[in-house]
This record gives structure tokens, C-alpha cells and sequence, in this order.
């Protein structure tokens, strides 16, 4: 109970620190958002009253305070450009963000943990070695690159070389505007973006995959089992994927947070209505509440999905409950 107690508690000051981070560091970055609302007419009058409108003309520690009051209260305050509560705009955005994340997330771990198998299996093959320049060229590419790259080879590509209309992909967007709205035009509207973020989450998960596979490969009491005519896929399943999923779990943990950061550049390149492109225009309007709003989902979501693996821990590994 005092281990769960205090990892809670660190997990509650960590994610307090950064909305905290995140309120003065918004409102430290260059321009002001009251010159993005007032009209090129508005009057010195005018602007004070649209500041004082937004609870700006306050200083700041008045206004952290402020701010603080509300978000125990639930009340994560007033988007600056669209005038309705931030809750309801990332009401609007969250489906499409958990949707587009949960996809990759789940294809990641699926085909990185395959791969890295496979290459701790096989590890110094030249199948291991091609994996592992496929990979580290892979996780090593920026995500807007490796989007705009696919962009190009199935989009533009695809047209230029004559494939079916069937075959060349939407690039932008979430459904054709001018043709079916249904479940297949969404799916072929989702493969590029989940694509993207699979194909760099995928590589990362197959790096530490490969290495924990290949260690326990090398360890006496799996040599033994192999020796004694275990099977190799046995083997795999009930001794080395078992005994790996503690640092799978660690895995999943530390790879949400590289989908959530992927996912502000992929929904932007792809035009996607999500919280990341919602947190991208709202930087750029300093739409504080509205970034600040953002920052609590994805704050909540990784520091959260961090807590949640250390607790599961110690009920996949008997080693740890101590």
C-alpha cells in the first residue's frame, strides 16, 4: 500500500508540474494574443478591454492562481478564438487522436516485438543485420519526413506511375468530401498516418526487443529446455516471451509517449481534426487555455500509462514484489 501511495503521489506532482511548466511557458513565448483578436481598427481602449475580456490585464502570479482555482474546480476555462469551453473542443478532437493512437500503438507492439524476435532469434544473421539498418534508419527518420516520404510514394507517386484510382492513397483529411463518407473511405483515409507512426513505433520496440530475446536466448536455464527437446517455439513463447514481458510492459509505457508526439506532426501533415493539430494551431493563435487543455490530456495519458506499468510489474514478475 505505501508503494502504491507513493508512486501515486509522484505521479500527481510530476503531472502538476508540468501543467504548471507548460501555463508559464506559453505565456513566456513571443507574441500576444490579444493582437490576433482585435480588429486592425480597435482602439487602445478597445485592446484593454478585450485583455481585461480574457483575463490578461492581471499579473501573472494573479492569473496562475486563477487558473489553478478553476482546473481543481474541472474547469479548464474559455478557448480565446473559438469562445466555447476547452472542454468541449478537445471533446470534439480526443476520438479522433485515441482512434488514430490506439491503432499504431497496438500495430507497434505487434510488429515490433515480431521483428525483434526475430532478430534476437537469429541475432549476428545478415536477416539480423538487414532488420537492424532497416530499423535504426527507420526510428532514426523525423515523423513529418517519413510521412511527407509516403505522401509522396503512394500519393503523388501512385498518380504518376498510373495506378488505379483504388490504389492511390488519400493524403489529407479524414473522408473525401466529394465521395463516400463510409467506413472504407476512412480506412483508406487512416492508412497513411497509422502507417507512419507504426512504422517508427515498430522500429523502436524491435530494438529493445532484439536485445532482451537475444539475452535470454544466452541464459543456462533456456539452453537447458532446448537441450532436454523443447520445441523452439515453445520455448519462445513459454520461457523467453514470458519472462520479457516485464520490460514489454516498461516498453509500452515509454513508447506512448513517442505515439502522442508523433501524432502532433502526423495529424498536422495529414490534416487530421485531432488533438495534436488542435495544439498546433492553438500555439500558433496563443490559444492558451486551449494548449494548456491539451497538455493535460497528454500529460495525463503518459505519466498515467507510466504509473499503471510499475504497478503492473510486480504482478508479471514475481521477482519484483518485494
Amino acid at each position: 500500500m505505501r508503494f502504491i501511495v507513493r508512486q501515486l503521489s509522484g505521479a500527481l506532482g510530476l503531472f502538476w508540474l508540468v501543467l504548471s511548466l507548460t501555463f508559464f511557458l506559453v505565456r513566456a513565448a513571443p507574441g500576444d494574443p490579444v493582437s490576433f483578436l482585435a480588429p486592425p481598427t480597435a482602439s487602445a481602449s478597445d485592446i484593454a478591454r478585450i485583455r481585461a475580456s480574457l483575463d490578461l490585464d492581471a499579473p501573472l502570479v494573479v492569473q496562475y492562481g486563477r487558473w489553478a482555482r478553476d482546473v481543481f474546480k474541472g474547469d479548464l476555462g474559455t478557448s480565446f478564438v473559438s469562445h466555447r469551453p476547452v472542454t468541449g473542443v478537445l471533446a470534439d478532437a480526443i476520438p479522433v487522436s485515441l482512434a488514430l493512437g490506439g491503432i499504431s500503438l497496438l500495430l507497434t507492439f505487434v510488429f515490433g516485438v515480431a521483428i525483434g524476435s526475430v532478430q534476437g532469434a537469429r541475432k549476428n544473421t545478415r536477416l539480423d543485420g538487414v532488420l537492424t539498418v532497416v530499423t535504426t534508419t527507420v526510428y532514426a527518420a523525423p515523423s513529418f519526413w517519413l510521412a511527407l516520404s509516403l505522401i509522396a510514394l503512394f500519393t503523388y507517386g501512385a498518380s504518376r506511375l498510373g495506378f488505379p484510382a483504388a490504389l492511390r492513397l488519400p493524403a489529407f483529411g479524414i473522408r473525401d468530401p466529394a465521395g463516400d463518407s463510409g467506413f472504407m473511405d476512412l480506412a483508406r483515409h487512416a492508412i497513411l498516418p497509422v502507417l507512419t507512426l507504426t512504422l517508427v513505433g515498430a522500429a523502436g520496440i524491435a530494438r529493445y526487443t532484439r536485445s532482451a530475446v537475444a539475452e535470454l536466448l544466452g541464459q543456462q536455464w533456456v539452453r537447458t529446455a532446448i537441450a532436454k527437446g523443447a520445441s523452439r517455439r515453445a520455448v519462445h513463447v513459454r520461457h523467453v516471451l514470458s519472462n520479457a514481458l516485464p520490460t514489454l510492459l516498461i516498453l509500452f509505457a515509454l513508447s506512448l509517449p513517442g505515439v502522442l508526439a508523433g501524432s502532433v506532426f502526423v495529424e498536422t501533415v495529414f490534416g487530421w481534426p485531432g488533438v495534436g493539430r488542435l495544439m498546433v494551431s492553438s500555439i500558433f493563435a496563443r490559444d492558451y487555455p486551449v494548449v494548456v487543455g491539451a497538455t493535460v490530456m497528454y500529460a495525463a495519458l503518459v505519466i498515467f500509462a507510466n504509473l499503471a506499468a510499475d504497478l503492473a510489474i510486480p504482478l508479471v514478475d514475481p521477482r519484483q514484489r518485494r
